[in-house]
């Protein structure tokens, strides 16, 4: 697309932009989660707006971070973001942006190179108010389409002026979402009352101000988002559901484009919020109503309904008032618990100021191990690290009960490996945003390429060939890729194929009996890669002489 002004940082939409813009709405939305789960009281009080819309915009990048991975161009990749969004849609509000962001980057994708991105991105925040608007059974204003619609109103009158370029029309429609988002409490008597403004505006002023920054490399703006209620709204104490439906229905539905108007009549009847965006054959589903049955019926007439999703309101209610109880209950701050599998591990965990579990390959923990040592944290939010694959089913089912049964807020990081563990460690501040945390902590432990070495206890077939007991194997990404007689060799080997993608830190971390491989690991990246700096911890773990990682 055309090249724009040279007073901007970024001059064009590109895959770079898309790139940056992803990962700034999944990092704002991370930041923000927590405020706009407060704010949620429409169309259900059930604090989860923030959160559906952040895992939406998650499975977006994450979409896109695949395909761009395997060498897309701009039209391809914008299309894998569009479709990511609608698959991962979660809730009212994410059904709702993934609309409001497919037509948007439809529209970008028509673009030709003498195209101007201006022009572009008006008409694609036009669509995609009209498409939101269209998708809901009944638009309501003083919500999200309010503010999507008053910021694409912006940013046509920025797109007129010859002189404006693409991140002043992004900039004008971020400045309007933020005023319409604090005239939703004059439009929707139940903000009013309860003192607080649109969550799913607030998520899109997020996301609009991502999209500035991506294009200009500048803040849009310097006020704070008026999100701020005059108090938190208090969450009912009564029968959540006496006037309106029992459940959330949800589904993706694979049905031809004639077919969804029928649907559509159907399910008005059965309950409300009902909103179905997609086309071309896939569509997500989502409709509050009372009889769950007949909304999955509906679907089956009209296609072939997967991944249904059934929410009852107040149990989902139930589990926001014991996190909130629990905020409340004594328990403070941010803790991590780490499964480990060595005494030098857990010395370098506990160091870092991890809560340790003994575990590690063929010394799985128990679920209650995990959740003792959850509980034993005393705090009201904690992230875990598995850092084995094996225990990653186990800490998860730990994290569940936790917060079901104490209102804690878990989340799992799923490390496959100890050296990923660490990654994560490294990165981990708890002073700021819970979500921000695990998003920093989650990246740094993706971004370690991690690799071991051991030996064969028994005879088997490996990717790498045969082999029988006492041979060295070398591990990398959690497959045994080498078969060798000598440990020093496979490991320099292990570390050669780790730094096959580049790297600036190696991780060593040697087990039992593996101190002797250090300094041959060690003398091999001083030559061959000698602006990479090398770490070594003592772990004392079993089984893996030597632990490695690439960041």
């Amino acid at each position: 697309m055309a090249d724009e002004a040279a007073g901007e940082q970024i001059a064009t939409f590109d895959l770079g932009a898309v790139r940056r813009f992803a990962d700034l709405s999944v990092s704002g939305l991370a930041s923000a989660r927590d405020e706009i789960d407060a704010l949620n009281v429409y169309p259900v009080p059930d604090g989860d707006t923030g959160t559906n819309m952040y895992l939406t915009m998650e499975a977006a990048r994450e979409a896109l971070r695949d395909r761009l991975a395997e060498g897309a161009d701009l039209r391809t990749a914008l299309a894998a973001y569009a479709r990511g969004a609608l698959l991962g849609a979660r809730g009212n509000s994410g059904v709702i942006l993934s609309q409001l962001l497919g037509a948007l980057l439809r529209r970008m994708g028509q673009g030709g190179p003498g195209d101007r991105s201006a022009s572009l991105v008006a008409e694609g925040l036009a669509q995609a108010a009209e498409a939101a608007y269209a998708a809901v059974g009944t638009p309501v204003e003083g919500t999200i389409l309010t503010v999507a619609r008053a910021a694409a109103e912006a940013g046509a009158r920025a797109a007129e002026d010859p002189e404006h370029h693409l991140g002043d029309v992004l900039r004008a429609a971020a400045v309007e979402a933020r005023e319409a988002l604090a005239r939703t409490p004059d439009q929707l008597p139940l903000l009013r009352d309860a003192g607080v403004v649109d969550a799913g505006g607030a998520g899109l002023c997020v996301i609009l101000d991502a999209a500035v920054t991506a294009v200009t490399g500048q803040r849009s703006v310097a006020e704070p988002l008026p999100m701020s209620a005059r108090t938190v709204h208090a969450l009912p104490t009564g029968d959540l559901t006496e006037d309106g439906p029992a459940y959330e229905v949800m589904y993706l539905l694979d049905a031809a484009d004639a077919a969804i108007p029928v649907l559509r009549d159907q399910l008005q009847a059965l309950g409300d919020s009902l909103v179905v965006v997609g086309g071309d054959g896939l569509w997500n589903v989502h409709v509050h109503v009372d009889d769950v049955g007949a909304a999955v019926e509906a679907g089956i007439e009209a296609g072939i309904p997967r991944r249904i999703r059934v929410t009852h309101f107040a149990e989902q209610l139930g589990r926001v008032r014991d996190r909130r109880s629990a905020q409340g209950s004594g328990r403070r701050g941010r803790a991590v618990v780490a499964v480990v599998a060595g005494p030098g591990l857990a010395a370098v965990f506990g160091e870092a100021g991890a809560h340790v579990v003994e575990g590690g390959p063929g010394r799985r923990p128990s679920t209650g191990q995990v959740l003792d040592a959850v509980l034993a944290t005393g705090a009201e939010e904690v992230v875990v690290l598995p850092n084995d694959a094996d225990s990653v089913r186990v800490a998860e089912a730990a994290a569940v009960t936790a917060e079901e049964d104490e209102g804690i807020r878990v989340v799992v990081i799923p490390t496959r490996a100890q050296v990923q563990g660490i990654a994560a460690m490294a990165v981990h501040e708890p002073g700021r945003g819970f979500d921000a945390d695990v998003v920093q902590m989650t990246a740094a432990a993706q971004g370690a390429r991690h690799g071991a070495v051991t030996v064969a206890v028994k005879q088997a077939m490996t990717s790498a060939g045969p082999c029988e007991p006492g041979d060295v194997l070398g591990v990398v990404g959690g497959d045994f890729a080498v078969v060798g007689a000598d440990l020093a060799e496979v490991a320099v080997t292990v570390l050669e194929r780790l730094l096959t993608g580049g790297g600036e830190l190696v991780t060593l971390v040697a087990g039992q009996d593996g101190a002797a491989l250090v300094e041959p690991c060690r003398a091999w990246v001083e030559c061959e890669h000698p602006g990479v700096d090398v770490l070594v911890y003592e772990g004392g773990q079993e089984r893996y002489p030597l632990l490695l990682a690439v960041e």
